[in-house]
């Protein structure tokens, strides 16, 4: 029968599967298989001699969904595959289906004892576990044994007896009959096919094989792998002549009866053909179509990481369906360090792939290795993968693996340009002499773009005569080609090259292109060139000659000697860099004046657009002045010519110190201007003395290669280790950048270079792109490479700016030039820009010469200032002939080719003229210039600075800036220089601003000093950035710049600028001025100060004045006040105030203490000569809110501050006596009013509008609570009682009015509203709330669009999260630390700031935090970003793993960081966002979130600050003790404390017990009652006490209690009596002297620890004897479970042999037996002292007999949901499959209406757990079905009535109407509740192993005491001890085993590991536990690798570990 079932079941899964795909499109998650599975895979070694291995083993299973990855089986902890022994493991990976095959294998690791002979294979599906899969192997694995395999694939069966037989294939192998073909080494082929391969297998038999011009034949067995595809053969290149040419292979498939044939003809060595020598074949074909995988294989950089090994790699597709087979990574170091390069073709497309598998084959000396990490990039699709390792792979380390499954960091993964293979076949000409030794470039040009320029790799004997050459060459997508540039570069007379043909074909799509040119190449031939261009034969396009004219200018010096190139560009193309070597007109070329000639032969470029010219820079006299290059098309007329006028230098030394440059057109537009920072790493031997060159690549095109050879910051060394070169390059606009190329020439003596990071800045876009490398770029180190293509990190967004030219025209006067530094700035309507120094390499601002002004130009970016209003131009007067005569300044603006005229004609010059050195000129109209009149002239002094006390009105119209500015703390940072600082807001800036004198120290800037200045400024409006400097004077000039914070109290925000850079001419990147943007996450808001004028009226009387530093306060309302604040700022001030008969005035920024001034506090310190003061009066005078004008309060004094006048007091409160309001009229009159203070209270009316949302049951009928915050107070909270609007309030859609009356408000800034939840349909959906100020017509908007509503949205849940730093010295950061949750549909976390307690000033080296942050529910966690606000250098970190639990969701997280979250380190990013797919998921347990209120007693000394602990009993469980925070003002008398708690999901709850510790200054507690509110389920449990906890108070003098729930007023459990009698055996010694105690456990919980002491014998526990104990009070557990029971080993004779207990539950009148007759005694037995005995009233169930199942169906309740039709069912469980049960439908008693539940009942046989459920439908009169219909259903419950089991099965399917039985849908159990009863029954005895593993680091042994609990689905262990005998236990790197006897605990959930902290050394760093189910034989891994230690980590001592399997 069981046979019949297999079978029907296999033919329904293959029925199943089309249902699968037809029906994918309605209910697509329905028929996916859940994600992952566990599998139970059984290995039975057989019995025949050596037949156990030491060796690692292997499983990879294949299913019809897949392949899971290769599973390693056993750890090294414990023996397994000895002979004739049986060993089971559970591992968790992929569900793959139904199995169809299994490979095993093993890594002959383990010396002598690797071979294995394996009898069997079973795999279960523990989700189905009566699909038992057989897999029959009888045979050896192993290299010595059998037929030396020791990878199998076996063929699967559900039935033992089968033995499915495996497909054979016999291989012929063709050696070729060329000389030296035949090999010694070792041959390898693995087989792939539709279904899979055969893995590698090696070629051999007893002959010699694989000798010259023989055929080798080979029989290989594999599962069937349908028809085949592709083979890969190698082999390992061992023996003496190990190079093998190979003819072909043919394949016979004797199953399938083909015969398959691989041509090969190539050659498999070293050092013949292309020196590969493994290769993929497909089937018939010559030319394989391989797609390239460049693979970088990183060695660790710890010490012997290195290998001699031979490594390989395997590549896994998608869901591991296909892989590339093994592939040997030949010719790599895999040293120390270094990172391997290779290129791998494989006749496959894998990428993406899902993970790699990398080993060795353990064969060198020394084999072991340590791999960091693999990179994979396949161009074709343009991703890169990153593979993160970081492990041995060495059978002495570790885990003893040598080969390695390695999944993919997501959070890494980059997209490039993808890249297609292309073959270039390259035709030499068979014309003597035609072939050549040089080095050949090539570039290829299409519709779509244009190629890299390519360097074909040659060897020696390429390029020959009459030769055809072959190259394989990668290209982006540019469409249809077009043309081909080809070229060598020797110009020597023997390196020429006659080239006949290329021809390039599209590996993938076989489209070919031909390019014919049968020319020569060569300096001495044809027309002398060594460059041609071809047309592609299929285009029509011409190659066509082009005359360049290229103009030196008339000007001294303009020529040169070195070599100049231009490249033209045009539409369709462009020419490429043409060295510009033979004038057709000059010898001498590029002299003074000269106009040179060339001819450029291209294929026609279309219309001309730009010209690139430009020159290498060498020779004597290099620089070139160019007036303009003229172009057209050769044998057309002169005036077709294109003019490219320049006009500029291309000379280091003069004009920008460009030498290249792009020219357009007369009247095209302006270049981009891209500025490039390049800054090379700070390792030994980082700088270069090479050449550097760029190209750019982005959406609009590409730059050429730019070598940069002229920086901006001049640094003359470029490229030094460490610093910064920027250099500006302006070319076309190419868009966005995408990625770039960045190399260097390969020259010099020190040409190998580090580059860290390159930053490219357009200030035209607004953009700023990153760009990390942190490699080398050096022939000799890491891949050798010299060039290197990046993609950006991160793009930010800067201010926008265009480009202004600027041309200023000195006038013809005698002496008009200039020597000194000249300065402008452009004012706009849209702004200004800021100080522009005009200043290039040449010499500029000289006199005219006759009739020609001198005219300098310069181009600068700014942001886009609109209509330019005026211009102000200065100098700075220095030098020899300052005085200078300006003409007039035009202003070209970029963006609209706008050109504006400044006319100034007048002298700038101290003697000169006015005297004036700086003027303001105003634009005119061209017209006027033409006329040459004279423009109007705006000669306005710049106004002085403003006097140093502010009027009170000016001072509201300024912000005054506090600036501290902090010098770093490093060897030399402080300088003396003179420093300055600009502010720049977003209006205006401040100018240069000397920081002249510190308000804190005499000598400023000093190392780790801080100095603060006081800047005042007008309308600057927001800070955006500020600029600082210093000017290089001073003996120790550089300077190290850590921040500057700027505070503006009337703004009320504290900005902070980090820096954390040298200004120092000889450090970093040699700037002294710095741009400094502030870090926004540091940012301080705070309310606004506002300005007070503060008079003080000194009497006059003698000796009334005082010395001394008076201070004040000012009081408004409700205690607000604001700080103490000194009216003088130093001594000096001191003497000059407070003078006898005096009034002084003082402007200063105080709190705005709201509209009253209740009153102040004014005094002195009585410090000076003469201290006393006699004060008449204060006034203080303030603008009024509304209007203009203002108003004084005058606060009469009349007394002595003295300490010897009058009472002695120096400090007075005054209150005031009248207020002067002065108020400007519309008339223009001043009204001045007085009023007496007591009516000064002004009363605003509120006018409150509050709109309800539009949403289903948005209405509320529940009161509503509304408090109104202004910054001068709130209302308190009102209720909304009467609405103006409507009779019914808060209905959906409505809007409600009502008024408040309330003293004047100010500003309102925030509103509280809430509602009680009362009444029936409480919930509320508030949209927003209008507040109108009636007397200020302020209106203030508030929107919510949110629930107010306890069962809605919208409630935040605890995230828990723990973030562990590295262990490096510089790893740790004291930046404010956040992380930002993110689930599907951008659903996401506010910034949850992660701040340390107890005073820790950041995340130290080594340290684990842990926090729990409360945030938004974003549903299924995808992402999480982990980021800090530092922004300078010095704020650094090193993350080692976070790991973020959601205890509501029941998951854990673990991401394994290992990145530096840094500016300057790894790739320059402070935050970084890691996917879900990166981290180790872990199931936790689920809690639920409950409102806890405890309520404390009114009673004398109620409260407590003792530790208080509850635990909650439910009917699905225990939760552990919670600690009850008291979080300083909790638990005090009367006090009623409502709080979140996490609790586990027990519910229904049934009681609590609370325990207090007695610790505290106050241990007693009277604890009225507890109320627990479930905030899913809204059920109220109340748990009343009304007692004290107390040793000394109240009449238990207990400190624990219980208390029942009480739920809808009816308690949940019942008072009894237990009484326990407990029977001691009747044999020697039986009795004890000891202390017993015991736990019983029930359904309802446990009664906690009862001690075994109050009985009427006297002698306990004697032999034989029966003890009887009562326990009156106690709650009823109900049925109960086990009991434990344990002594404490006290007394004379502690051992004891027990009987029995019985336990007598008085009130159910029941007693439950619980037999032992076991020794608890440590010398006894098995040496425990704990039992756990289970209750023997639990009768055992006859499995076999018949059960009844309740079937609950929920139809959906949508419309066509119903059926009129039956539906079956068919259960499937853990021991077997039901029959088909039809639930009938019939016309009476009609079934599965819409949204109707149904219930069925039906016999069969026990199944066990119900795993998942088969549905079908099916018409009632079985006749066929005709269109299609479908049953809806929402759920399915089973219920097994037996045990009272229930199984819910979320389905929301739909089940489709078909009359064939065998069409149905399979649903998987969604959530399994076991009964009590059930749980009972299966507590047996049971023995575990817990192996316990130390870690293996310095001192992570441990001499504490160590306890385990363990927690399973049937509850838990008790704390147990792990100690042996005369063992030294828990020492470093050491694994100790136990023996515990336990009742089964059912699947472990967790385990606890905990040590008291006792001896020398307790600290511990515990690896992983390791329990073993001595009774299945099932293992259950706790990963820890963490410290229990008080000093390290998070000085935590014990540790939850969930398990991994």
């Amino acid at each position: 029968m069981h046979t019949n079932t297999n079978i029907r079941t296999g033919i329904n899964q293959m029925v199943r599967r089309q249902w699968r795909y037809s029906l994918l499109t309605l209910h697509p998650t329905l028929y996916l298989c859940p994600s992952l599975s566990v599998y139970e895979v059984v290995t039975v070694t057989g019995d025949v001699r050596g037949a156990g291995t030491d060796a690692n083993v292997f499983v990879t299973l294949f299913g019809d969904y897949g392949i899971t990855p290769k599973v390693h089986l056993a750890s090294k902890s414990r023996t397994a595959f000895e002979k004739n022994k049986t060993d089971v493991f559970r591992i968790k990976t992929h569900n793959v289906g139904p199995l169809r095959k299994l490979r095993i294998e093993h890594d002959n690791t383990g010396g002598l004892n690797a071979s294995w002979f394996l009898d069997r294979v079973v795999v279960t599906d523990m989700n189905r576990p009566h699909l038992r899969f057989y897999f029959p192997c009888n045979n050896w694995l192993s290299r010595e044994e059998g037929d030396g395999l020791y990878v199998r694939d076996l063929l699967g069966s559900l039935n033992p007896m089968d033995v499915p037989k495996l497909n054979k294939y016999i291989v012929s192998v063709f050696t070729s009959a060329e000389k030296g073909s035949g090999t010694d080494a070792d041959v390898f082929l693995n087989i792939f096919g539709e279904l899979g391969d055969t893995g590698e297998r090696r070629l051999d038999s007893d002959k010699d094989n694989f000798e010259r011009g023989t055929e080798d034949k080979f029989t290989i067995e594999a599962p069937n792998l349908g028809r085949l595809k592709k083979i890969t053969i190698g082999h390992n290149n061992r023996g003496s002549s190990a190079g093998w040419c190979l003819d072909k292979v043919v394949i016979d498939d004797m199953g399938n009866k083909e015969v398959y044939e691989f041509p090969v003809n190539r050659w498999f060595a070293m050092d013949e053909d292309d020196g590969k020598i493994q290769r993929d074949l497909l089937v018939g074909m010559t030319e394989t179509m391989a797609v390239v995988y460049n693979v970088q294989v990183m060695t660790g950089n710890v010490r012997g990481a290195g290998t001699n090994s031979k490594i390989h790699i395997i590549m896994h597709g998608t869901k591991g369906l296909k892989n590339s087979g093994k592939v040997f990574l030949e010719g790599g170091a895999f040293e120390r360090g270094l990172i391997d390069i290779f290129n791998v073709e494989i006749a496959a497309l894998l990428s993406p792939l899902s993970r790699v598998t990398i080993g060795h084959d353990n064969g060198a000396v020394g084999a072991g290795w340590y791999c960091e990490k693999v990179r994979l990039y396949c161009p074709f699709t343009g991703i890169e993968q990153t593979f993160p390792c970081g492990k041995w792979l060495d059978e002495d380390e570790g885990d003893g693996l040598i080969e390695r499954e390695l999944y993919e960091m997501v959070s890494l993964r980059q997209k490039k340009l993808k890249k297609f293979p292309w073959t270039l076949w390259i035709w030499t000409s068979d014309v003597k002499g035609a072939g050549t030794d040089a080095q050949v470039f090539l570039q290829i040009y299409g519709e779509k773009g244009k190629s890299d320029e390519m360097r074909l790799e040659s060897k020696s004997d390429s390029f020959e005569q009459g030769q055809l050459d072959k190259f394989m060459i990668e290209m982006p997508d540019i469409g249809k080609l077009t043309k081909l540039r080809i070229w060598h570069e020797k110009r020597h007379p023997f390196a020429g090259w006659h080239f006949a043909r290329a021809t390039v074909m599209k590996t993938l799509t076989r489209e070919k292109y031909s390019f014919n040119c049968g020319r020569w190449l060569d300096i001495n031939e044809d027309d002398n060139e060594i460059i041609r261009e071809l047309p592609a034969t299929t285009v029509l396009c011409q190659v066509v000659k082009y005359r360049i004219t290229i103009c030196t200018g008339r000007v001294s010096g303009g020529g040169t000697d070195a070599s100049v190139f231009a490249n033209v560009i045009g539409e369709l193309g462009d020419t490429g860099d043409r060295l510009m070597l033979l004038s057709k007109n000059n010898v001498n070329k590029f002299e003074k004046g000269n106009a040179d000639e060339f001819l450029i032969e291209a294929v026609f470029l279309g219309p001309i657009r730009r010209v690139r010219v430009g020159h290498d820079g060498r020779g004597g006299g290099c620089g070139w002045f160019l007036d303009k290059v003229m172009v057209r098309e050769e044998g057309q007329p002169e005036s077709t010519a294109i003019e490219f006028p320049c006009y500029r230098w291309l000379d280091r030394n003069e004009d920008d110190g460009q030498i290249v440059r792009e020219l357009v057109p007369d009247g095209d537009g302006l270049h981009v201007n891209y500025q490039i920072s390049i800054k090379t790493g700070s390792i030994n031997g980082a700088s270069s003395d090479s050449k550097v060159f760029v190209k750019l690549y982005g959406e609009k095109g590409d730059t050429t290669r730019m070598l940069l050879m002229v920086s901006d910051n001049d640094l003359r060394n470029y490229f030094e280790t460490g610093r910064t070169d920027v250099f500006s390059i302006e070319t076309c606009d190419i868009g966005q950048i995408h990625r770039l190329l960045i190399g260097h020439t390969n020259e010099g003596l020190r040409a190998g270079w580090f580059l860290d990071s390159v930053q490219i800045t357009v200030p035209v876009h607004g953009k700023q792109y990153m760009f990390p490398s942190h490699r080398w770029l050096c022939k000799d180190e890491a891949d050798g490479k010299v060039e290197v293509e990046i993609y950006p990190s991160e793009t930010l967004d800067i201010e926008k700016l265009i480009n202004y030219e600027i041309t200023v025209i000195t006038g013809d006067m005698r002496n008009g030039g200039t020597n000194a530094n000249v300065f402008c700035q452009i004012y706009g309507d849209e702004g200004k820009t800021e100080l522009i120094d005009l200043r290039n390499r040449s010499n500029n601002f000289e006199r005219g010469v006759t009739e020609i002004f001198k005219e300098d130009v310069f181009t600068v970016s700014a942001i886009d200032l609109g209509v330019l209003k005026k211009l102000r131009i200065r100098h700075d007067n220095s030098q020899l002939h300052a005085a200078w005569f300006l003409d007039r300044v035009e202003i070209i603006d970029s963006k609209d080719d706008t050109t504006y005229y400044f006319p100034c004609k007048r002298w700038l010059a101290v003697d000169e003229d006015d005297g004036q050195i700086a003027r303001e000129l105003v634009p005119v109209d061209e017209a006027f210039m033409k006329k040459g009149d004279d423009a109007d002239e705006d000669d306005e002094d710049d106004e002085g600075s403003s006097s140093a006390t502010l009027g009170l009105e000016q001072k509201a119209m300024s912000t005054t800036f506090t600036m501290k500015v902090k010098t770093g703390d490093k060897k030399y940072a402080g300088t003396d220089s003179n420093v300055f600082a600009i502010l720049y807001g977003t209006k205006d800036d401040t100018g240069i601003i000397m920081l002249k004198s510190s308000k804190l120290h005499k000598n400023k800037f000093e190392q780790g000093m801080i100095d603060e200045f006081t800047v005042e400024a007008v309308d600057l409006g927001t800070l955006k950035r500020i600029r600082i400097g210093h000017d290089n004077s001073g003996t120790a000039a550089g300077w190290f710049l850590d921040w500057v914070e700027v505070n503006a109290p009337s703004l009320g925000q504290k900005l902070k600028f980090p820096c954390g850079r040298w200004l120092d001419k000889g450090e970093d990147d040699g700037a002294i001025v710095r741009d400094l943007y502030p870090a926004h996450l540091q940012t301080e808001l705070y309310t606004p100060f506002v300005p007070y004028e503060i008079k003080t009226f000194t009497s006059d009387l003698f000796a009334a004045g005082t010395d001394a530093d008076v201070f004040i306060v000012l009081y408004g309302r409700d205690g607000v006040c604001t700080q103490q604040r000194a009216l003088c700022v130093n001594k000096r001030e001191r003497t000059m105030y407070f003078e006898r008969g005096a009034e002084d005035m003082f402007i200063v920024e105080l709190e705005d203490v709201g509209d009253v001034i209740e009153k102040i506090r004014i005094g002195h310190d009585n410090r000076g000569i003469n201290g006393g003061w006699h004060l008449d009066r204060v006034e203080i005078r303030r603008l009024l809110r509304k209007g203009k004008g203002s108003e004084t309060v005058i606060f009469p004094c009349e007394r002595w501050l003295a300490k010897s006048e009058d009472d002695g007091e120096t400090v007075r409160e005054l209150v005031p006596s009248e207020i002067i309001t002065e108020k400007l009229q519309r008339d223009g009159t001043l009204k001045v009013n007085e009023i007496e203070v007591e009516d000064a209270l002004e009363t605003h009316t509120y006018k409150v509008s509050v709109m309800t949302g539009d949403v289903y049951n948005a209405g509320t009928d529940a009161n509503v609570f509304l408090t109104i915050y202004g910054d001068l107070g709130d209302t308190g909270e009102r209720k909304l009682s009467k609405s103006e609007t409507n009779s019914n309030k808060f209905e959906r859609g409505a809007v409600d009015q009502f008024v408040i009356e309330a003293v004047d408000l100010g500003q309102v800034f925030k509103i509280k509203i809430r509602h009680d939840n009362s009444m029936l349909s409480a919930d509320w959906y508030l949209d927003q709330v209008e507040i109108v100020d009636e007397d200020s017509e302020e209106v203030f908007l508030f929107l919510c669009e949110r629930w107010l509503s306890r069962k809605r949205e919208d409630r935040l849940i605890p995230y828990h999260l723990t973030v562990s730093t590295g262990a490096e010295k510089d790893a740790s950061t004291g930046s404010r630390v956040y992380v930002i949750i993110m689930g599907s549909n951008h659903a996401r976390t506010e910034r949850l700031w992660l701040d340390l307690t107890g005073g820790k000033k950041g995340f130290e080296s080594g340290s684990l935090e842990s926090f729990v942050s409360h945030g938004a529910d974003v549903g299924e966690i995808k992402k999480v970003e982990l980021g800090h606000d530092g922004a300078t250098p010095e704020s650094c970190w090193l993350v080692d793993e976070l790991a973020v639990a959601v205890p509501t969701k029941g998951v854990k997280y673990i991401f394994q960081c290992k990145c530096w979250l840094a500016k300057d380190r790894g790739d320059g990013l402070t935050a970084r966002v890691f996917n879900v797919l990166d981290a180790e998921s872990i199931t936790i347990s689920q809690k639920i979130i409950y409102e806890v209120t405890v309520v404390t007693g009114d009673v004398q000394n109620a409260g407590t600050d003792t530790q208080i602990y509850i635990s909650v009993f439910g009917a699905n469980g225990t939760t552990e003790e919670i600690l009850l925070q008291k979080n300083e003002d909790r638990f005090e008398r009367g006090q009623e404390d409502t709080f979140s708690l996490e609790v586990d999901d027990v519910a229904p709850l049934r009681k609590m017990r609370v325990r207090i510790d007695g610790s505290g200054s106050r241990p007693d507690w009277f604890l009225n009652k507890i109320i627990m509110r479930n905030l899913t389920t809204e059920e109220v449990s109340l748990f009343t006490y009304e007692e004290w906890l107390s040793k000394t108070k109240g009449p238990k003098r207990a400190m624990i209690c219980e208390m029942a729930a009480v739920v809808d007023e009816e308690e949940m459990v019942e008072i009894t009596t237990y009484i326990i009698q407990v029977k001691t055996s009747d044999i020697g010694g039986a009795g004890t002297d000891a202390n017993v105690w015991i736990i019983v456990f029930g359904e309802c919980g446990d009664t906690g620890t009862l001690a075994l002491k109050e009985c009427q014998k006297s002698n306990k526990f004697e032999r034989k004897q029966t003890d009887v104990f009562r326990f009156p009070d106690m709650f009823s557990l109900g049925e109960l479970s086990k009991v434990r029971v344990w002594h404490d080993n006290s007394g004379p004779a502690p051992g004891w042999h027990l009987e029995y207990i019985d336990v007598k539950d008085e009130i159910l009148d029941k007693t439950f037996r619980f037999p032992c007759d076991r020794w608890l005694a440590k010398n006894e037995d098995d040496g425990q002292v704990m039992r756990e005995l289970a209750c023997a009233n639990n009768d055992i169930l006859d499995l076999n007999e018949k059960t009844k199942y309740e079937i609950i169906t929920t139809t959906a309740d949508t419309d066509d949901a119903e059926t009129k039709e039956n539906v079956w069912i068919a259960l499937e469980g853990r021991k077997g499959r039901s029959k088909e049960f039809v639930m009938e439908n019939s016309s009476k008693k009609k079934r599965f209406l819409r949204g109707s539940t149904d219930k069925f009942e039906f016999s069969s046989k026990q199944l066990g757990d119900i795993a998942s459920i088969c549905l079908g439908h099916t018409p009632k009169d079985g006749k066929k079905v005709k269109g299609e219909a479908f049953w809806h259903v929402e759920e399915v419950v089973v219920i097994e009535k037996e045990l009272g089991n229930r199984f819910i099965f979320i389905c929301n399917a739909l089940i489709p109407l078909s009359s064939k039985r065998d069409e149905f849908v399979t649903i998987e159990c969604t959530k399994a509740i076991e009964s009590f009863a059930s749980k009972a029954r299966s507590l047996v005895p049971v023995k575990y192993e817990i192996i316990v593993i130390t870690g293996d680091e310095k001192g992570a042994g441990t001499d504490a005491n160590v306890f385990i609990t363990i927690y399973g689905s049937n509850g838990d262990s008790g704390r147990r001890t792990l100690r042996q005998k005369f063992r030294n236990l828990f020492e470093r790197g050491q694994t100790d085993r136990f023996l515990l006897e336990m009742l089964d605990m059912g699947e472990l959930l967790r385990v606890r590991v905990e040590h008291d902290n006792t001896h020398l050394s307790p600290g511990w760093l515990l690896d992983r536990v390791e329990i073993t189910n001595m009774a299945n034989g099932v293992t259950t891994i706790f990963l820890c690798g963490k410290w229990l230690d008080t000093k390290k980590a998070d000085g935590q001592i014990s540790r939850v570990l969930y398990p991994k399997y």
